[in-house]
């Protein structure tokens, strides 16, 4: 996800998508583990993901 589709969101809704993507990202980490995916990158970018919707979160508790 873009920061720009992440300040669009309501806090709720952004409660709700980090949920789906730390799911996702715990999820497909197991995949991993068991057997290699064709393209690790995908790990990163949730990762990423995961980060930025935090982020935007956090930011929003201390306004």
């Amino acid at each position: 996800m873009k920061q720009s589709e992440i300040k669009g969101l309501s806090t709720e809704e952004l409660q709700e998508k980090l949920g789906s993507l730390k799911k996702s990202y715990t999820d497909l980490k197991m995949a991993h583990t068991i057997s290699p995916l064709e393209t690790p990158m995908q790990l990163r970018a949730l990762r990423k993901s995961v980060a930025r919707v935090a982020t935007e979160l956090t930011k929003r508790e201390l306004q």
